[in-house]
């Protein structure tokens, strides 16, 4: 293992790059250096990293030479772009983008689910979708217990999800009803505030949007297991943070509703909220900020002879996507997997 690591953030000042230097501070992660990079435009500005500031660097296709590890939170193209370039420099990149999910050569991980599957990287480790994450943490302890056989999801997803511009049309949105005008709407199709859209990235010939196939195809690789159904609703909703799921399971075998809590309480990276008679269940408004995915409305679905139904909260910026990054990069340390093996496949 290396005596000194240097660790850069690409895609530094925005929302989830910003997210992803607090992580790396606040969970004492053992870099050497830590280097923020951004485009040009953004290039001399300097952002916070802990009680210290760093200057933030143009992001080209040289600057990996010293890197040893480094967080993408960048768009799909720009990932595209450059990570094949920090991979030939010998730095392994973990890509938050939907660019390499789908990639055979990228294991795609959540930690608490699958992070035996980084042993087989090739340089990029894939970050999955941010509603993809917090539902199979929770589905993970079911899943080992007796196999999940179906998984029927609708989502109520934050505008952070869009990133910056979501919040600010949110916000703009609410200003102007609440003022007598009539809100523009440039980011979604239609008005995001006290509404909700059931429409999330493009529509697909078969029906299903492109974010609710993700939810899909990358459940089934993380898990490992193609005999694993899902069908997925994704909708927009009127919130900052904090992504909400309506989760239902069909399992081989029977899990009554209180083994699942026992399961899911004992499970890592779980929050299990769940007390109706106390009107305690797991909201966005309350989790925005914290780290577990939380879980409740555990109940048995009287439709179907081994079914549940559950309540999936997490906060999307966090463990939807910044902290699951950083966990990432503490398996590849604590696995000592911090390294390039071979040819880099990707720039062939």
């Amino acid at each position: 293992m290396k005596k000194t690591l240097t660790v850069a953030v690409v895609g530094a000042t925005g929302a989830v790059g910003r997210e992803m230097l607090n992580s790396l501070h606040n969970r004492k992660f053992p870099a050497t250096t830590i280097r923020a990079f951004a485009s040009a435009r953004s290039a001399g500005s300097r952002i916070p990293f802990g009680d210290a500031e760093l200057t933030v660097e143009e992001l080209k296709e040289d600057v990996f030479t010293d890197i040893d590890l480094a967080l993408f939170s960048t768009g799909e193209a720009t990932s595209l772009q450059f990570a094949p370039h920090a991979v030939n420099a010998g730095c392994v990149v973990v890509d938050n983008s939907a660019a390499w999910r789908m990639d055979e050569h990228c294991p795609l991980v959540v930690p608490e689910v699958n992070a035996c599957h980084l042993a087989a990287h090739m340089g990029i480790i894939a970050n999955p979708n941010c509603s993809t994450i917090q539902m199979l943490v929770a589905l993970k302890p079911l899943h080992d217990a007796t196999a999940i056989k179906r998984i029927v999801v609708s989502t109520y997803q934050a505008v952070s999800g869009t990133g910056q511009k979501g919040i600010e049309e949110l916000e703009r949105q609410v200003r102007d009803l609440f003022n007598g005008r009539e809100p523009e709407n440039s980011v979604y199709p239609y008005r995001i505030a006290f509404n909700v859209l059931p429409h999330i990235d493009v529509f697909l010939k078969n029906g299903y949007t492109k974010e609710e196939m993700k939810m899909v195809n990358e459940t089934v690789k993380i898990f490992g297991d193609p005999s694993v159904k899902v069908t997925a609703t994704c909708v927009r909703a009127p919130v900052f943070y904090g992504h909400a799921e309506s989760v239902n399971v069909e399992t081989a075998k029977k899990i009554t509703a209180k083994d699942a809590r026992i399961m899911l309480s004992q499970a890592p990276g779980l929050m299990v909220y769940d007390n109706p008679r106390e009107k305690m269940y797991p909201m966005p408004a309350y989790v925005a900020g914290e780290d577990p995915v939380f879980v409740g409305r555990i109940r048995e679905d009287e439709s179907i002879e081994n079914g549940l139904n559950m309540w999936i909260v997490a906060d999307n910026v966090r463990k939807g996507a910044a902290l699951n990054a950083v966990q990432i990069a503490e398996e590849l340390l604590r696995r000592d997997l911090i390294r390039v093996p071979g040819t880099n496949v990707f720039l062939q």
